[in-house]
């Protein structure tokens, strides 16, 4: 249990000024930077920033948000919640974060996904119904780029490359490089085939119906002859002085927020009841230190994972509260896990 991370992601949820009305985005890229200096002096092992491409999200560019947390921190890894690997060109990608890791003495990692959001697609050129393709492909080509100096490849989505030497190299520690998986088998299995690292998504519902994945994964693990990584899970929640305060203050944002994606995309109303029970039951973490302390320690001892990253922001939820967030969960929910999971 000495080996658990804790970590922290953030979409850049366009967050509410003092007035009341949306912050510009630069404001917000800015409230950013300034979070991730707050995690670094409050002791949070990683900061994941994602990637997103609408309104209500600020950052559309993590590296660079990245690049600027970087040059203002000493210990917080870096890394993306996720970087759309499917509308992006696996070289390029692999080039901003070897330049990263350079400059942040080798804080950076990256977690690959395919996105929960599709705006990607056509804003970059590519078409949904390749959306499998693009990013098998992808995945194959951006972890030979992450282990072999010199790389031979070829498919269907990007000419061939012989012998090809990609700049700036990875130094001799390489690039932690986590994927994404919301829940399918065929997600796990490719993970262990490419072997990369697993992030499992989990928001909504009891974490440990994601136990049958981690069973999967070391099935995999063997059966393919790879080696055993470290298992990460990112969920949502919140911390505040009071499980009464955190659950309110979260609620009016998180209402926003799901009231807007569930409009988009068919979802039931969200409702305070559903929210409750989700705080109470299912993968929300929110509440006081202590609260949220005990409940990712249950869900790494459940999954026996490596890695739990919250993330702290949802909706337009103010940037000060953020930021109390932020300074509560590095500096008492994670001593708080470790000595649960050390005790136990």
């Amino acid at each position: 249990m000495d080996r658990i991370e804790l970590g922290l992601d953030t979409f850049g949820d366009v967050t509410n000024g003092a007035d009341g009305q949306p912050k510009p985005m630069d404001q917000v890229l800015r409230d950013v930077v300034q979070e991730g200096i707050v995690a670094d002096q409050a002791g949070v092992h990683f900061l994941g920033l994602g990637e997103h491409h609408r309104p209500d999200f600020a950052i559309s560019s993590p590296e660079i948000l990245l690049a600027a947390i970087a040059g203002q921190t000493s210990r917080l890894r870096l890394g993306t919640a996720v970087t759309v690997l499917s509308s992006d060109d696996p070289i390029r990608v692999f080039q901003r974060f070897s330049t990263l890791n350079a400059v942040s003495n080798g804080r950076a990692e990256v977690i690959l996904g395919r996105g929960s959001f599709t705006e990607s697609y056509p804003l970059f050129g590519y078409a949904l119904e390749d959306y499998e393709v693009l990013f098998e492909e992808k995945l194959d080509l951006f972890a030979k780029l992450v282990r072999e100096p010199v790389v031979n490849w070829q498919g269907q989505t990007r000419p061939a490359l012989t012998n090809q030497r990609v700049y700036p190299p990875l130094d001799a520690k390489g690039l932690t490089a986590w994927v994404g998986v919301g829940g399918s088998p065929e997600s796990v299995v490719r993970v262990v085939r490419q072997d990369l690292q697993l992030m499992l998504a989990i928001i909504g519902g009891d974490p440990r119906r994601f136990a049958p994945y981690v069973d999967l994964y070391h099935r995999a693990v063997n059966q393919l002859g790879k080696t055993t990584r470290p298992i990460g899970v990112h969920s949502p929640g919140f911390v505040a002085a009071t499980d009464a305060e955190a659950i309110e203050a979260l609620w009016p944002h998180y209402q926003t927020m799901f009231g807007r994606l569930g409009r988009e995309r068919g979802w039931p109303a969200t409702t305070k009841d559903r929210y409750l029970a989700e705080v109470e039951h299912g993968s929300l973490y929110v509440g006081s230190p202590e609260t949220v302390a005990r409940k990712i320690a249950a869900t790494v001892q459940a999954l026996k994972i490596q890695r739990f990253d919250l993330k702290y922001a949802t909706g337009p939820m103010p940037h000060g509260q953020l930021v109390d967030a932020i300074s509560l969960y590095g500096s008492k929910v994670i001593p708080m896990v470790k000595d649960i999971l050390s005790a136990a």
